[in-house]
């Protein structure tokens, strides 16, 4: 079999191994791939060595062919249903967070309670930047003038007690942005 031809090799056994694949991967495209590189493999190997058996041969190549076709398959899909079930509780635990926020406990006593400990946790100075800015509505400028500090002194201290009022809210972080970051 030294001197077939690719076309010969092509002619004799393409149909057939394309069949063969096909009612494995379900997938024309993915057959007609793993068919073409079973058959040039044949063909490279009848011009190397003598083989007795061809039809033995490319059916080894063909099935070795669509199992790793299969098994790659196998755990694109594994990986596609983790991602979608990690998608769908996030989803839920969204859904259900947000069915349970009530606008009016958002201001709650326990809520409340964290946010006042924390702001008298703070320095003077960084507790009254912040309440300036957060709770009377004024602007960097207008805070740094009252207070006789730069704009950029300003922007630190807000900083600061929003980096510790997060850390104290975490666990109701969609409130904390939705109360205190602008």
């Amino acid at each position: 079999m030294n001197n077939i031809s690719f076309s010969d090799i092509y002619t004799s056994y393409y149909k057939r191994s394309f069949l063969f694949v096909k009612s494995y991967v379900r997938n024309d495209m993915a057959a007609e791939d793993i068919v073409s590189e079973a058959l040039i493999s044949l063909w490279e190997t009848t011009k190397k060595e003598s083989v007795e058996h061809p039809l033995s041969l490319l059916l080894v190549i063909l099935k070795n062919g669509a199992l790793n076709y299969l098994k790659h398959q196998d755990v694109r899909q594994l990986t596609m249903d983790f991602i979608s079930s990690k998608m769908v509780r996030d989803l839920n635990y969204r859904i259900t967070t947000l069915q349970a926020c009530n606008p009016e406990e958002i201001f709650s006593s326990e809520i409340t309670h964290i946010i006042q400990k924390t702001l008298e946790s703070l320095p003077e100075q960084t507790r009254r930047v912040f309440e300036m800015s957060r709770y009377e509505c004024r602007s960097v400028k207008e805070i740094a003038e009252e207070l006789a500090i730069s704009p950029k002194g300003v922007e630190y201290h807000v900083t600061k007690s929003l980096k510790v009022l997060r850390i104290a809210l975490k666990e109701y972080l969609p409130i904390f942005y939705f109360l205190f970051v602008q």
